[in-house]
């Protein structure tokens, strides 16, 4: 019996389960796809996932293959100045495709030892009290205590265990294709300037190599994949032209569907990413949410498999997370009615794109792409507590330096406070940070604040109360 196994090699499943060997679980990873997709679907990342990047250690392999564009106001495709004062260490947004992010944590994930099976379905599961068995397509089992479900909006998993999954059917399809082309780039890029002032769901660009991404509203909507003609007819409407389009090696079409999972546990089967919820892709939210959902279960879960989480540990999982994804679901379908061409919607997109120009309003709706404001309830008044914590300039370092082994921190700006009886789980860093208007925080391994201040009893109750006794 391994300790957890996790179906889907996406980017919530591999950040997963590098999260869990990094504490020493055993993880399988079982996948479908016999080979990674070649098709790229998102083209970014968003503050909070680089900072989750950076507290691991891997952020420079990402910079690397990325590119960082300015963090500008873009809610709802709406240009603005970029916000000042955003709590971050990294104002930016890294310009990387989701196939190179898969990429990269397929590596982290080897290197770490994950057990990679691709070609290898899930078509069945029952759990007991002791574990769960998974069924595979070549008819074999795998036994793990628990199982995690990371494998899309269409969860095979979420639907074997009977998870509600409610919300709003798609009513506005799109294309996505990558395509030849025979209009130059020059065409593409004026074409695309012009209908976007109205259309804000289209565009036309190079790749690489003489490929073209393509993205184009649909008809309307439909279950069949679309054909090349389809592709054409929807660019010669919305437009004006076909640009010569040919050759297509990828072609795809998405909806604004909005739905959650009731519930993100069924005993020993937890959900993450799209199969704990789906939303229009506006903002690029998506992949991020999912990295996010994946960072805050890997330490909790792998608490549990050692022996030593609280009782409820586990399950505030959900209650942290179900209401970030709720609130993206929201912010999803106001930038989708932002972005409709009917008169009442452009009224509105004028007024709201006014507003923007306020510091304190594009910061506001900035923040919820980037997930910067993002504070979770642990039931304390003090400002900090709940908050992820920005990256900080050490007299010795930086904090996020401190924070690769995945381990909570006590960063102690006093000298005069312990993490006696926890030092296995509990990093003790005596050093200052001038930024810091606290003596002390207390930092879970996914960076949010558990307790800030001097006392020492609050200190030992928080304490157990999130690394057990």
């Amino acid at each position: 019996m391994t300790d957890a196994i996790v179906v889907g090699a996406g980017p919530t499943g591999l950040m997963l389960a590098a999260e869990l060997r990094l504490r020493g679980v055993g993880v399988v990873v079982v996948e479908e796809a016999a080979e990674p997709t070649g098709f790229v679907r998102a083209l970014g990342l968003h503050v909070r996932s680089i900072e989750i990047l950076d507290q691991r250690g891997l952020l420079e392999r990402f910079l690397d293959e990325g590119t960082k564009y300015p963090l500008g106001g873009f809610f709802a495709a709406i240009s603005a100045p970029a916000p000042t004062e955003l709590d971050t260490a990294h104002g930016y947004v890294l310009g990387i495709p989701q196939t190179t992010t898969e990429r990269l944590l397929t590596e982290r994930a080897r290197e770490l030892d994950v057990d990679l099976r691709r070609g290898c379905g899930l078509v069945g599961l029952a759990q007991d009290s002791d574990g769960v068995t998974a069924e595979l397509a070549d008819g074999s089992e795998l036994r793990g205590r628990f199982l995690v479900g990371c494998d899309g909006g269409r969860s095979t998993v979420r639907k074997l265990c009977g998870i509600g999954f409610p919300g709003e059917p798609s009513r506005a399809d799109t294309l996505l294709a990558e395509v030849k082309a025979t209009a130059s780039p020059e065409e593409m890029a004026a074409v695309t300037a012009e209908v976007r002032e109205t259309q804000k769901r289209f565009g036309i660009g190079p790749l690489d190599d003489g490929w073209c991404r393509v993205v184009v509203p649909a008809a309307g909507v439909a279950t069949a994949p679309p054909g090349l003609d389809e592709l054409r007819s929807r660019l010669v409407a919305v437009a004006g032209s076909d640009f010569g389009v040919h050759s297509p090696r990828r072609l795809a079409r998405f909806g604004d569907a909005t739905r959650q999972a009731e519930r993100y546990r069924s005993g020993r089967v937890l959900l993450a990413g799209d199969a704990a919820h789906v939303h229009p892709p506006v903002g690029g939210q998506g992949l991020n949410l999912g990295l996010q959902d994946a960072f805050n279960l890997g330490w909790k879960l792998a608490a549990e498999l050692a022996g030593w989480a609280p009782d409820d540990l586990l399950d505030t999982y959900q209650d942290e997370r179900h209401p970030v994804a709720a609130d993206v679901l929201d912010n999803t379908r106001a930038q989708m009615q932002l972005m409709a061409t009917d008169p009442g919607s452009r009224a509105v997109r004028r007024l709201v794109a006014e507003l923007m120009e306020f510091d304190v309003v594009a910061r506001h709706l900035t923040e919820k792409i980037i997930a910067t404001e993002v504070r979770y309830d642990l039931g304390d008044e003090n400002p900090l507590v709940g908050k992820r914590m920005r990256d900080l300039t050490l007299r010795g370092g930086r904090l996020y330096e401190r924070m690769h082994a995945g381990r909570g921190l006590l960063l102690d700006q006093t000298g005069g406070l312990s993490v006696e009886g926890w030092e296995d789980r509990v990093d003790h860093v005596v050093d200052v940070a001038e930024e810091l208007d606290s003596p002390a925080v207390l930092l879970r391994p996914d960076g949010h604040v558990a307790w800030a201040g001097d006392d020492r009893g609050e200190l030992a109750e928080r304490l157990e109360r999130w690394f057990g006794k």
